[in-house]
């Protein structure tokens, strides 16, 4: 590794094959030395999840990995991937984490489900500038060529000025041309949800199981959201912090009769 370079750890939850963390690998060795810690297989949707009843095994993927870079497959989460890229693998702390970029939204409530935004979140934890990628296009032949300028624009930014503590950012580029997007939009979190609904289903041996479905709601009429920027043409940025306290509440909690 370089000393002058920064020093950039990748991970992802599409898994290390997956088309979106090898665009943001060949983007990030412009900017830094990188070393990729990524899932061995998907782990959408896994959220903020760590592996503590079962081992960890993490090792070289050496058909992918050259003199710029090292790269290593996980069997954990995307939060056990930056915990053990941390404590065991890298020399050093990294300069910045970046997450993705994924194949699939994670905006609006997307961001509490999503494995690539915990990776992010759990660097934030440790201290490391973060940022979580994702394209709202799910397919695994999806586009990335649009992507480039501002993966780059915004890393590059965050390595300038750094991220408060306890913040990361959750960035979603839309399934756009280059041509048309309109620019970047920094905003906050939309109020949506998933309707969910579960399709059961019997299988030959007569046991019911069921398939997860459901139809995304935004309620947020807001023209500052993540929602209303994507929808419009733009890139969206969304400041995430990962102290869930809700300040606004403490004061009236504590009018509360809760001493017996």
């Amino acid at each position: 590794m370089t000393p002058q370079k920064p020093l950039i750890l990748i991970t992802n939850d599409d898994g290390i094959t997956a088309p979106g963390i090898r665009k943001l690998i060949s983007l990030m060795k412009e900017l830094g030395d990188v070393i990729v810690v990524a899932p061995d297989s998907p782990q959408s949707g896994m959220g903020h999840a760590i592996t503590v009843n079962d081992t960890i095994y993490c090792d070289p993927v050496r058909e992918f990995q050259d003199d710029d870079h090292k790269e290593y497959k996980c069997s954990g989460t995307p939060a056990d991937c930056v915990k053990i890229a941390v404590q065991e693998i890298m020399h050093r702390k990294p300069d910045i984490c970046v997450s993705g970029i994924n194949h699939g939204s994670n905006s609006s409530i997307n961001v509490i489900y999503s494995g690539t935004m915990s990776a992010a979140v759990e660097a934030g934890v440790e201290g490391i500038p973060a940022i979580g990628f994702s394209l709202l296009d799910y397919s695994i032949d999806a586009d990335f060529s649009h992507c480039d300028t501002f993966v780059k624009r915004i890393t590059s930014q965050v390595l300038a000025n750094g991220l408060p503590q306890g913040v990361v950012l959750n960035v979603n580029i839309p399934k756009l041309k280059a041509s048309e997007i309109r620019g970047i939009k920094v905003g906050r979190q939309a109020n949506a949800q998933w309707v969910e609904d579960f399709d059961k289903r019997t299988n030959p041996m007569g046991r019911d199981y069921y398939w997860l479905s459901g139809e995304f709601v935004n309620h947020d009429e807001g023209e500052d959201t993540d929602e209303w920027a994507l929808a419009n043409g733009y890139v969206s940025v969304v400041p995430v912090q990962f102290d869930l306290t809700a300040h606004r509440f403490i004061t009236e909690l504590n009018s509360w009769n809760l001493n017996p």
